[in-house]
Protein backbone atom coordinates (compact mmCIF):
# COMPACT_ATOMS: atom_id res chain seq x y z
CA UNK A 1 0.00 0.00 0.00
CA UNK A 2 1.68 3.57 -1.08
CA UNK A 3 1.79 5.92 2.10
CA UNK A 4 0.18 9.88 1.52
CA UNK A 5 2.22 12.39 0.67
CA UNK A 6 3.81 12.97 -2.74
CA UNK A 7 7.58 13.63 -2.14
CA UNK A 8 10.07 15.08 -5.12
CA UNK A 9 13.40 13.06 -4.79
CA UNK A 10 16.41 15.08 -6.52
CA UNK A 11 18.89 13.60 -8.13
CA UNK A 12 21.85 15.92 -9.20
CA UNK A 13 24.46 13.93 -11.11
CA UNK A 14 27.68 14.58 -13.58
CA UNK A 15 27.00 11.79 -15.30
CA UNK A 16 30.34 9.84 -15.04
CA UNK A 17 29.12 7.51 -12.43
CA UNK A 18 26.72 5.18 -14.91
CA UNK A 19 27.56 1.82 -13.04
CA UNK A 20 25.78 3.91 -9.07
CA UNK A 21 23.45 5.91 -11.06
CA UNK A 22 21.84 2.39 -12.17
CA UNK A 23 21.60 1.43 -8.59
CA UNK A 24 20.66 4.79 -7.36
CA UNK A 25 17.98 4.64 -9.94
CA UNK A 26 16.82 1.59 -9.56
CA UNK A 27 16.43 2.07 -5.66
CA UNK A 28 14.09 4.66 -6.45
CA UNK A 29 11.63 2.65 -9.05
CA UNK A 30 12.09 0.02 -6.40
CA UNK A 31 10.54 2.25 -3.77
CA UNK A 32 7.57 3.57 -6.00
CA UNK A 33 5.63 0.77 -4.72
CA UNK A 34 5.65 1.93 -1.11
CA UNK A 35 5.41 5.77 -1.73
CA UNK A 36 4.44 8.41 -3.96
CA UNK A 37 7.86 9.47 -5.65
CA UNK A 38 8.25 11.63 -8.67
CA UNK A 39 12.18 11.53 -9.51
CA UNK A 40 14.07 15.08 -11.04
CA UNK A 41 17.36 13.88 -12.14
CA UNK A 42 19.50 17.51 -12.20
CA UNK A 43 22.31 16.72 -14.89
CA UNK A 44 24.49 18.22 -17.51
CA UNK A 45 23.50 18.16 -21.73
CA UNK A 46 26.58 17.07 -22.52
CA UNK A 47 25.97 13.62 -20.11
CA UNK A 48 24.01 11.91 -23.15
CA UNK A 49 24.37 8.36 -21.57
CA UNK A 50 23.48 9.27 -18.36
CA UNK A 51 20.43 11.22 -19.69
CA UNK A 52 19.16 7.87 -21.62
CA UNK A 53 19.52 6.00 -18.55
CA UNK A 54 17.38 8.22 -16.61
CA UNK A 55 14.22 7.93 -18.92
CA UNK A 56 14.66 4.30 -19.25
CA UNK A 57 13.93 4.57 -15.24
CA UNK A 58 11.07 7.39 -15.55
CA UNK A 59 12.84 10.33 -14.19
CA UNK A 60 12.50 13.73 -15.45
CA UNK A 61 15.51 15.44 -16.86
CA UNK A 62 16.45 19.45 -15.77
CA UNK A 63 19.22 20.61 -17.12
CA UNK A 64 22.34 21.33 -14.85
CA UNK A 65 22.26 25.13 -14.69
CA UNK A 66 26.11 24.86 -13.63
CA UNK A 67 26.24 27.30 -10.78
CA UNK A 68 26.71 26.87 -7.16
CA UNK A 69 27.72 23.25 -7.78
CA UNK A 70 25.73 20.47 -6.38
CA UNK A 71 24.09 23.26 -4.54
CA UNK A 72 22.75 25.04 -7.55
CA UNK A 73 21.92 21.39 -8.63
CA UNK A 74 19.56 20.80 -6.04
CA UNK A 75 17.67 23.74 -6.13
CA UNK A 76 17.32 23.46 -9.66
CA UNK A 77 15.49 20.14 -9.08
CA UNK A 78 13.85 21.91 -5.99
CA UNK A 79 12.56 24.28 -8.24
CA UNK A 80 10.71 21.72 -10.90
CA UNK A 81 8.03 21.31 -7.84
CA UNK A 82 4.39 20.66 -8.82
CA UNK A 83 2.15 19.66 -6.15
CA UNK A 84 4.96 17.57 -3.95
CA UNK A 85 4.74 18.09 -0.36
CA UNK A 86 8.33 16.51 0.89
CA UNK A 87 11.93 17.32 -0.61
CA UNK A 88 13.95 14.22 -0.49
CA UNK A 89 17.62 13.82 -2.04
CA UNK A 90 19.82 11.59 -3.27
CA UNK A 91 23.09 11.29 -4.73
CA UNK A 92 24.21 8.89 -7.83
CA UNK A 93 26.09 6.70 -5.52
CA UNK A 94 23.58 6.72 -3.05
CA UNK A 95 20.46 4.06 -2.41
CA UNK A 96 16.66 4.26 -0.83
CA UNK A 97 16.74 1.51 1.83
CA UNK A 98 13.26 -0.74 1.68
CA UNK A 99 10.45 0.74 3.14
CA UNK A 100 12.25 3.76 4.41
CA UNK A 101 10.59 6.51 2.29
CA UNK A 102 7.14 5.06 3.48
CA UNK A 103 8.56 4.91 7.74
CA UNK A 104 9.43 8.59 7.49
CA UNK A 105 5.96 9.58 6.23
CA UNK A 106 4.23 8.16 8.72
CA UNK A 107 6.90 9.53 10.93
CA UNK A 108 6.15 12.92 9.88
CA UNK A 109 2.53 12.53 10.10
CA UNK A 110 2.51 12.63 13.60
CA UNK A 111 2.85 16.36 14.47
CA UNK A 112 1.95 19.56 11.80
CA UNK A 113 5.15 21.09 13.19
CA UNK A 114 7.42 18.50 12.00
CA UNK A 115 9.61 20.01 8.76
CA UNK A 116 12.20 17.18 8.98
CA UNK A 117 12.38 13.61 9.12
CA UNK A 118 15.72 11.28 9.03
CA UNK A 119 16.95 7.74 9.70
CA UNK A 120 19.50 5.67 10.06
CA UNK A 121 22.06 5.68 7.09
CA UNK A 122 24.47 2.69 6.36
CA UNK A 123 27.92 3.13 4.68
CA UNK A 124 28.78 1.22 2.21
CA UNK A 125 31.99 0.34 0.30
CA UNK A 126 32.04 0.46 -3.75
CA UNK A 127 30.84 -2.65 -3.56
CA UNK A 128 27.50 -2.47 -1.75
CA UNK A 129 28.97 -4.30 1.50
CA UNK A 130 28.02 -2.23 4.93
CA UNK A 131 31.06 -0.94 6.32
CA UNK A 132 29.52 1.23 9.41
CA UNK A 133 26.17 2.74 10.19
CA UNK A 134 25.03 5.75 11.54
CA UNK A 135 22.37 5.58 14.07
CA UNK A 136 22.77 8.93 15.85
CA UNK A 137 18.21 8.81 16.54
CA UNK A 138 17.07 12.17 18.02
CA UNK A 139 20.72 13.32 18.98
CA UNK A 140 21.91 13.98 16.05
CA UNK A 141 19.52 17.34 15.53
CA UNK A 142 19.77 17.94 19.00
CA UNK A 143 23.95 18.49 18.65
CA UNK A 144 23.67 19.56 15.31
CA UNK A 145 24.76 23.73 16.04
CA UNK A 146 27.82 22.40 17.68
CA UNK A 147 28.63 18.58 17.37
CA UNK A 148 29.04 16.74 14.54
CA UNK A 149 26.69 16.64 11.29
CA UNK A 150 25.34 13.45 12.28
CA UNK A 151 21.57 13.74 10.15
CA UNK A 152 21.99 12.29 6.35
CA UNK A 153 21.16 14.20 3.57
CA UNK A 154 20.11 10.58 1.84
CA UNK A 155 17.16 9.63 2.26
CA UNK A 156 15.36 12.34 4.44
CA UNK A 157 12.35 13.99 3.84
CA UNK A 158 12.14 17.50 3.93
CA UNK A 159 8.93 19.71 4.13
CA UNK A 160 9.29 21.68 0.70
CA UNK A 161 7.38 24.70 2.22
CA UNK A 162 9.98 24.72 5.30
CA UNK A 163 12.67 24.16 2.62
CA UNK A 164 11.18 26.92 0.50
CA UNK A 165 10.27 29.24 2.87
CA UNK A 166 14.54 29.31 4.74
CA UNK A 167 15.86 30.12 0.67
CA UNK A 168 16.61 26.30 0.03
CA UNK A 169 20.37 25.21 -0.39
CA UNK A 170 22.80 28.39 -0.20
CA UNK A 171 24.91 27.72 -3.26
CA UNK A 172 28.25 29.02 -1.24
CA UNK A 173 28.28 26.82 0.64
CA UNK A 174 29.84 23.66 -1.89
CA UNK A 175 30.27 21.02 1.16
CA UNK A 176 27.73 22.54 4.08
CA UNK A 177 24.81 23.17 1.98
CA UNK A 178 22.70 20.61 4.22
CA UNK A 179 23.62 21.79 7.18
CA UNK A 180 23.41 25.06 6.83
CA UNK A 181 20.13 24.08 5.62
CA UNK A 182 19.40 21.99 8.30
CA UNK A 183 19.84 24.69 11.41
CA UNK A 184 17.77 27.09 9.26
CA UNK A 185 15.01 24.58 9.10
CA UNK A 186 15.41 23.90 12.88
CA UNK A 187 14.43 28.14 13.29
CA UNK A 188 10.83 27.12 11.53
CA UNK A 189 9.99 23.45 12.52
CA UNK A 190 11.05 19.95 14.55
CA UNK A 191 12.83 17.10 13.71
CA UNK A 192 11.89 13.45 14.15
CA UNK A 193 13.81 10.54 13.34
CA UNK A 194 14.03 7.10 13.56
CA UNK A 195 17.55 4.40 13.94
CA UNK A 196 16.14 2.50 11.16
CA UNK A 197 18.38 2.34 8.20
CA UNK A 198 16.67 4.35 5.31
CA UNK A 199 19.55 5.37 3.14
CA UNK A 200 22.95 4.19 2.04
CA UNK A 201 25.61 6.39 1.47
CA UNK A 202 28.75 4.88 -0.99
CA UNK A 203 31.90 6.03 0.70
CA UNK A 204 35.11 6.72 -0.94
CA UNK A 205 37.88 8.67 -2.43
CA UNK A 206 35.75 9.90 -5.16
CA UNK A 207 33.34 11.75 -3.17
CA UNK A 208 33.28 15.12 -2.92
CA UNK A 209 33.27 15.37 1.27
CA UNK A 210 35.24 12.66 1.65
CA UNK A 211 38.38 13.41 -0.91
CA UNK A 212 38.03 17.41 0.75
CA UNK A 213 37.58 16.20 4.28
CA UNK A 214 39.72 19.01 5.90
CA UNK A 215 38.29 21.92 3.45
CA UNK A 216 34.95 20.39 4.20
CA UNK A 217 35.58 20.16 8.31
CA UNK A 218 36.69 24.20 8.00
CA UNK A 219 33.03 25.46 6.12
CA UNK A 220 31.51 23.29 8.61
CA UNK A 221 33.12 24.72 12.01
CA UNK A 222 32.26 28.13 10.09
CA UNK A 223 28.93 27.15 9.59
CA UNK A 224 28.07 26.04 12.53
CA UNK A 225 29.69 29.16 14.53
CA UNK A 226 26.72 31.41 12.35
CA UNK A 227 24.04 29.54 13.75
CA UNK A 228 25.41 29.72 17.42
CA UNK A 229 24.09 32.50 20.12
CA UNK A 230 26.48 35.46 19.81
CA UNK A 231 28.16 35.04 23.42
CA UNK A 232 29.22 31.68 22.15
CA UNK A 233 30.77 32.13 19.03
CA UNK A 234 34.38 33.78 19.97
CA UNK A 235 34.77 30.27 22.21
CA UNK A 236 33.70 27.81 19.64
CA UNK A 237 36.84 26.72 18.95
CA UNK A 238 36.75 25.61 22.21
CA UNK A 239 34.80 21.94 21.31
CA UNK A 240 34.77 22.85 17.27
CA UNK A 241 38.43 21.94 16.69
CA UNK A 242 38.10 18.40 18.87
CA UNK A 243 34.97 17.88 17.25
CA UNK A 244 36.88 18.07 13.58
CA UNK A 245 39.31 15.98 14.94
CA UNK A 246 37.40 13.13 16.01
CA UNK A 247 35.04 13.09 12.40
CA UNK A 248 38.55 12.78 10.67
CA UNK A 249 39.66 10.12 12.62
CA UNK A 250 35.69 8.44 12.04
CA UNK A 251 36.91 9.06 8.22
CA UNK A 252 39.60 7.50 8.22
CA UNK A 253 38.72 4.55 9.88
CA UNK A 254 35.80 4.00 7.00
CA UNK A 255 38.53 4.71 4.41
CA UNK A 256 40.70 2.12 5.74
CA UNK A 257 37.79 -0.07 5.51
Amino acid sequence: MIVEGKTLVVLPTLGDRLETLRLALQSVADRRAESSLRLVVVVPTRATEARAMVREFGGEIVDDPQRGKLAGAMNAGVAARLDEEYYCGLGDDDLLRPGGIALLHSLMKRNPRNVVAYGGCDYIDDSGKTIGVSRAGQWAHRILAWGPDLVPHPGTLIKLDALEKVGGFDEARPFTMDLDAFLKLKRVGSFVSTKTSVSAFRWHRESMTVANRKVSNREARATKRQYLPRALQPISPLWSYPVAWAISGVGRILSSR
